[in-house]
């Protein structure tokens, strides 16, 4: 976790801004009856990180709603730490009323504004997704692959967790298109599930890149810290991307956000909000932007004032 978090630390020093969190695992990182020991420790850990860094972006994955372990991690660490942490993470979320217990333990907890992710592993979860997605303190929904393939009793194969099985069979590729589907027609962050091969860095890319441009998701689990750059890389806008948003923006700003035509094609505020939100994008990738649109970053411009 320590790693972890120095890597972020440093990686936001080279790139201007924080570009992936950290999420401190009570779930599958406490021992067996060592769930409150553990509890405290990321507690505490998140709480000196955020105190010398105030920047750094913590999360924490707590006990399933029915684990016994569940009240204590959600009292413990959104009660101590809920106003430094980004989210708390809740696995294994099967209804909305997994995530409306979640919330009241948040209330509870005294941590009212902390955002939730969840993560959905089962197929009767991936059927209720829509209705997860649209409840307001869910924030992002994760693809649980693994846990999602065990509970088919074998039926999925092995390799269905794999590099290539995870993006061919049926069952596990439509689970991974509603959990985005649904994400956003409720205006939620999608985030796709791990790639264990963390040695082979060009299948992580391939996975990352598949999993942005071909399966909709804007965020990505790494569960190695190689992983790191080819998911940023996957989920950033290339340079000829943003040169073309920046271009159109500028453009549409000077015409009071009137239609334009640009290299020969009619734009308006349906591709202006577009090319924001790849704007948007880069900025929180850390790529560079040019100057005139890192205005809008910086307090001269508001996103209200470019789209509506």
């Amino acid at each position: 976790m320590r790693k972890s978090l120095q890597l972020q630390a440093e990686m936001t020093q080279e790139f201007g801004t924080c570009v992936f969190d950290v999420t401190l695992d009570c779930e599958d990182g406490a021992p067996v009856g060592g769930e409150v020991e553990h509890a405290a420790l990321v507690t505490e850990l998140a709480l000196t990180t955020t105190a010398a860094t105030p920047d750094a972006r913590i999360a924490v994955r707590v006990h399933p709603v029915d684990h016994p372990s569940f009240e204590a991690d959600m009292a413990h660490v959104a009660g101590r730490a809920g106003r430094v942490l980004t989210h708390i993470m809740v696995p294994k979320v099967e209804t909305v009323a997994d995530v409306a217990l979640a919330q009241a333990a948040l209330l509870a907890a005294g941590a009212p504004d902390l955002p939730l992710h969840v993560l959905i592993e089962s197929p009767a979860a991936v059927h209720r997704a829509f209705d997860i997605a649209a409840h307001p303190r869910v924030q992002s929904i994760s693809f649980g692959l693994m846990d999602f393939v065990s509970a088919h009793g074998g039926a999925i194969p092995a390799d269905g967790m794999g590099i290539q099985g995870q993006f061919t069979h049926p069952l596990v590729l439509r689970a991974k298109i509603e959990i985005a589907s649904a994400c956003h027609a409720h205006g939620k962050v999608p985030s796709h599930c791990v790639v264990t091969e963390f040695k082979n860095t060009e299948a992580m890319r391939m996975a990352a890149q598949k999993a942005a441009r071909e399966l909709g998701y804007t965020r990505m689990w790494s569960i190695h810290p190689d992983q790191i750059r080819p998911i940023l890389e996957a989920m950033a806008p290339s340079e000829a991307q943003i040169d073309q948003a920046s271009d159109i923006i500028l453009a549409a700003q000077n015409a009071q956000w009137a239609p334009i035509s640009h290299a020969g094609q009619l734009h308006d505020r349906a591709s202006y909000r577009f090319f924001w939100q790849l704007l948007e994008r880069a900025h929180h990738t850390g790529r560079r932007v040019p100057s005139e649109i890192q205005l809008f970053f910086t307090g001269y411009g508001k996103k209200a004032d470019l789209v509506s």
